[in-house]
């Protein structure tokens, strides 16, 4: 059976410099005409969902994500070279995901909390763009629950490709581990962001990796 290797990106693949976040700022406050006033944890969550707590926590009622959304990702794409000048790729992935693009049983897709363009440019940013079958990925605005954007990348892909495949999910917190999990998914964790080996493995991952600088480990883990 083929697998599925649904990446995570920020703090998996990647970090982004603080593009998005202050891109998140910037066009709320232009949006809603509300000073900012919380920042909410973001990791491992889903635009959807960062977007209904942000919303109630400034009372904001009269917006919708989708009108939002809109906005944010003119944003991010007016600043989308900052990913790159001011972020880096976590150590290991560049080597990681040119090596598993030549094994004929693994599919590649993205399965992240950021809503697709975004998405699309973060990886862009680092030349990562062709690596990744985008059109069966999840992403942010398919729910505001982790698990469902795995189950949705998995029914994606099975309808374009025709056949089942066996879910991997790597992340770096423990969202993504649950997630992989509601899902029947393996759960391959790295802690390469603020969540702990120890949480991690807490959370029920069937790997933890420090990170993915030793390529040789990090493909058994995705595809053994």
């Amino acid at each position: 059976m083929k697998r599925l290797v649904m990446w995570d990106i920020d703090y998996t693949l990647l970090r982004g410099g603080g593009v998005a976040a202050r891109s998140w700022k910037a066009a709320f406050t232009e949006v809603t005409g509300v000073a900012w006033q919380d920042t909410p944890v973001f990791g491992g969550r889903t635009d959807l969902d960062i977007c209904a707590e942000v919303f109630a926590t400034h009372g904001v009622t009269d917006c919708t994500p989708e009108r939002f959304f809109a906005r944010y990702i003119e944003i991010v794409h007016e600043a989308r070279h900052e990913f790159a000048e001011q972020g880096a790729l976590m150590p290991g992935v560049r080597e990681v995901l040119t090596r598993l693009r030549g094994r004929p049983e693994v599919v590649q897709t993205l399965v992240t909390g950021n809503v697709p363009e975004v998405a699309r440019a973060k990886v862009t940013a680092f030349g990562l763009g062709d690596e990744f079958d985008a059109e069966v990925g999840g992403y942010g605005t398919d729910d505001s629950v982790r698990a469902t954007l795995v189950k949705r990348s998995l029914e994606r892909a099975e309808a374009k490709y025709g056949e089942p495949f066996q879910p991997v999910v790597i992340g770096d917190t423990v969202n993504d581990v649950r997630a992989a999990l509601a899902n029947g998914a393996v759960a391959v964790a790295v802690a390469t962001g603020a969540t702990t080996a120890a949480e991690l493995q807490a959370a029920g991952a069937h790997t933890v990796l420090p990170d993915l600088s030793d390529p040789d480990r990090a493909i058994e883990a995705l595809t053994a």
